[in-house]
């Protein structure tokens, strides 16, 4: 790779990286990590393209480190949360999280990670209260309606979910994963066609085939496997 090349690779978003650009950029920004592993810059993307590359031990042992140089960054407590919810540790993460906030001024972003993490831990009531309170502070952010949106399909409640995220699909500032998540939902309601559609303005032709073929086939054997246990069920009752 050029020079050139690295230098738009790492300022490309992390989450339209390809894993042949995750890999990529994983190497050359671990070179200028070692450099100097207190940039705060190269550590946070660094990190971010590590836990997108599945790295997340990685990526979390990078944010871990950062957080000692950077103990009140607000921007750092938020990847360390992130890091650490990715990482599994969803208590310690809302703990980093809540630690990054500050009431007087509350960050939208923080009050939308905080849901996210809440609704992995279940609750789901306290998830969509902070998402509703992102949402008076930075209003039709797509990435919080998104958040809410997953928060249905958690919930199983598709139809709501795929309102929430059509609404943030809608919105001019709105990202490849908000679009993702509509595909999403679109096709676990059975619409493939459509959610193809939708999946090919983001990736290319092949890759939005082979999400749509994936999810045709995981819910295939969802109905086979109720099936099953419908048929179980029935044999048990007239035993």
């Amino acid at each position: 790779m050029s020079t050139g090349s690295i230098s738009r690779l790492s300022s490309k978003p992390v989450d339209t990286m390809t894993s042949d650009e995750l890999q990529k950029a994983a190497a050359s920004l671990g070179q200028s990590y070692t450099r100097d592993t207190n940039n705060q810059a190269v550590a946070m993307k660094y990190a971010a393209v590590l836990q997108m590359n599945g790295d997340v031990d990685q990526s979390l042992a990078v944010m871990r480190k950062l957080v000692i140089s950077y103990p009140k960054d607000r921007d750092v407590l938020a990847a360390y949360g992130k890091a650490l919810a990715a990482n599994g540790q969803l208590e310690p993460a809302l703990d980093a999280v809540r630690r990054a906030q500050t009431p007087e001024y509350p960050d939208w972003k923080l009050v939308s990670a905080e849901g996210a993490i809440l609704d992995q831990l279940g609750q789901k009531d306290a998830a969509r209260k902070d998402y509703r309170k992102a949402l008076e502070l930075k209003p039709n952010e797509p990435t919080v309606l998104s958040n809410l949106g997953m928060s249905y399909v958690l919930e199983g409640d598709l139809r709501t979910a795929e309102t929430y995220l059509r609404s943030a699909a809608e919105q001019p500032n709105a990202d490849s994963r908000v679009r993702q998540n509509l595909a999403l939902v679109v096709g676990l309601q059975g619409r493939f066609d459509e959610a193809e559609k939708i999946a090919a303005q983001e990736l290319s032709p092949d890759q939005a085939q082979a999400n749509v073929a994936y999810l045709r086939k995981m819910l295939s054997q969802q109905n086979a496997w109720n099936q099953l246990k419908k048929e179980d069920k029935g044999a048990s009752a007239t035993n």
